[in-house]
């Protein structure tokens, strides 16, 4: 859930700008996710989307 994000990413307002892809997640933050959840950092690293 959003809120079992929270020590990794930070407040809950800032949890769902990420999975709402309006914020990009920091390196701290990839790698908290890493460290805490197993996640590939390779799958979290990609390059940002550009906007139209």
């Amino acid at each position: 859930t959003p809120k079992d994000l929270v020590p990794a990413i930070g407040r809950l307002n800032r949890v769902y700008e990420i999975l709402n892809r309006k914020r990009p997640l920091t390196l701290p933050m990839i790698w908290k996710l890493h460290e805490k959840l197993g996640i590939p950092a390779e799958c979290l690293i990609q390059p940002p989307k550009a906007t139209v």
